[in-house]
C-alpha cells in the first residue's frame, strides 16, 4: 500500500527573481507537494499524533517562502524539498512551483522528485 500526503495549489507570496523589478516586491507563487510516506508501523487510531501532520509542511512552506529572497525557483524548490524529507515518515517528495504571472499565455514552473538517502 502506498500512502501520500498533498498540498494543491498552493498560493503565496515570495520574494522570487533574478531581475530587478522582480526584487521590488513579492510575486504570487503556486506550489504543489506530493509526499510518499512509509508504510505504517501501528493504525492510525484516528490521532495525530500517529500519522504526518500536515500543518507542519504547510506552516514551514509559509516561513521558508517569508525567510528571504530566492533568486531561481529551483533554490525554492530544493529549500522545500528539505523540509519535507526532514519529516517523519516521508520517504519521497515531488514539489513544483510556479510563477503565474510571468507570461499571459502559459504557466512556468520547476519541479523535482527526491527520495530520502538511507541511513
Amino acid at each position: 500500500m502506498e500512502r501520500r500526503i498533498f498540498l494543491r495549489d498552493f498560493r503565496l507570496p515570495v520574494s522570487i527573481g533574478i531581475h530587478d523589478f522582480e526584487k521590488e516586491g513579492p510575486q504570487t507563487v503556486v506550489v504543489n507537494v506530493d509526499l510518499v510516506l512509509e508504510p505504517p508501523t501501528r493504525a492510525h487510531e484516528d490521532r495525530i499524533a500517529n500519522v504526518l501532520d500536515y500543518d507542519k509542511v504547510h506552516d514551514g512552506i509559509v516561513a521558508l517562502a517569508s525567510s528571504r529572497h530566492f533568486n531561481l525557483q529551483e533554490t525554492l524548490v530544493d529549500a522545500i524539498l528539505d523540509l519535507c524529507l526532514g519529516q517523519p515518515g516521508v520517504i519521497e517528495a515531488r514539489v513544483s512551483t510556479e510563477k503565474p504571472d510571468v507570461y499571459g499565455d502559459c504557466r512556468v514552473g520547476f519541479e523535482a522528485v527526491r527520495r530520502r538517502s538511507a541511513g
